[in-house]
């Protein structure tokens, strides 16, 4: 019998493969219950625009499908440039901005070179760090009854950093933690890293950050060509199901993640979905102020819980149940409300939910008041 361990690299071995959020259909087929909900994706309440929608039923037309998609997405370039003030050769698309994450440790690491990112940090990092066969480095994250608990700190990052490094991945804000940087500490930051090593500041969540807290992330990637930037359209956009991110860069790092990058590696409807998206900014508003309503009701249910949770600046809220969390995820997957563990992320007391729709929220909080009365 072949040992297919032994064939491969140690880094891919040595990995646990990522788990997503558990499906609706999966729960129900297990448990042979009906009507569950999903809050465990931190997926958009709303669904897409409407102008999504009616973009997508409007291209499937005619060869449509017959045609390979247009391999540089050109017309979605265009459409980002513009968004951003920025040069479409100085754009990277990915499916989903996670394949962002994975071609830059393709491009950056292999033996003997490293990467840099905080503990309880986005999964995605440690694994893009294995399967290129390089060496991950993983700061002590920022202590639990700090401002920020868990969240990251750039201090220990840096002490980090050496001439094997070659890149630093930043979340703002972080997942699953939801917690953020100060826009001057992450600048002093930047102003610190060597030139030749590339930081990546992965901004998957920057629509739920409030204005006044967010990074001029367009401003530092003129002044910083090792900057990176990771955006994508999952989240505040709503089309998570079509994968598809991006990245802005110095054009040279962009040449080469574009070398790297697999042949059509967006497909023809996500180019369609993610144009009509970027052009409805009043769903975005939208979509953020919903947020914001469901948020501050998560909170208050959680309040009158007395069940703690940690800041954020997203659509997320991770909440510490001050002991084991599973048993209470467990009973919670029976209530049919599916939620996120976050022991493999080294946080076993603590579940994350998903902000969702008004009667989501309610199920929720619900739901997580007959499991802890039960005890």
């Amino acid at each position: 019998m072949i040992d297919f361990k032994q064939l491969a690299m140690p880094g891919p071995v040595a990995l646990k493969p990522y788990t997503p959020g558990k499906p609706v259909e999966v729960l129900e087929r297990e448990l042979g219950i009906t009507g569950s909900i999903k809050l465990a994706s931190n997926e958009n309440p709303l669904g897409c625009s409407p102008a999504v929608t009616a973009a997508v039923q409007a291209s499937l037309s005619g060869d449509f499908f017959a045609r390979y998609p247009d391999a540089a997405g050109h017309e979605l370039k265009a459409d980002l440039a513009a968004h951003h003030g920025i040069e479409a050769e100085r754009i990277t698309l990915g499916n989903g901005s996670n394949d962002i994450l994975v071609l830059l440790a393709q491009a950056l690491l292999g033996p003997g070179r490293a990467s840099v990112f905080s503990d309880y940090a986005f999964a995605v990092y440690p694994i893009a760090t294995a399967a290129a066969s390089g060496e991950a480095r993983v700061a002590q994250a920022l202590d639990a009854d700090s401002d920020m608990p868990y969240g990251h700190d750039l201090e220990a990052m840096r002490a980090l950093i050496d001439d094997k490094v070659r890149l630093v991945f930043v979340a703002n804000p972080n997942n699953p933690t939801g917690t953020w940087l100060e826009p001057d500490g992450f600048e002093a930051f930047l102003r610190d890293v060597p030139d030749d090593v590339v930081v990546v500041l992965d901004e998957a969540y920057h629509h739920y950050q409030p204005e006044d807290w967010r990074i001029d992330a367009r401003r530092l990637l003129d002044e910083y060509p090792n900057l990176v930037v990771t955006r994508t359209f999952s989240k505040i956009y709503g089309i998570a199901a079509m994968r598809i991110g991006y990245g802005l860069s110095h054009a040279g790092l962009a040449d080469i993640l574009n070398r790297v990058r697999q042949p059509f590696n967006n497909n023809a409807v996500a180019h369609v979905a993610a144009r009509a998206a970027l052009a409805d900014g009043e769903f975005v508003d939208e979509s953020v102020a919903t947020n914001l309503t469901g948020l501050a009701r998560i909170r208050q249910g959680l309040d009158a819980l007395g069940v703690g949770y940690l800041p954020t600046h997203t659509n997320f809220l991770t909440f510490d149940l001050a002991r084991d969390a599973a048993p209470v995820y467990e009973a919670m997957l029976r209530e049919g409300v599916i939620v996120r563990p976050l022991a493999g992320y080294g946080m076993p007391n603590h579940l994350r939910t998903t902000i969702g729709t008004v009667h989501e929220n309610e199920r929720f909080l619900d739901a997580l008041g007959r499991v802890l009365s039960a005890g």
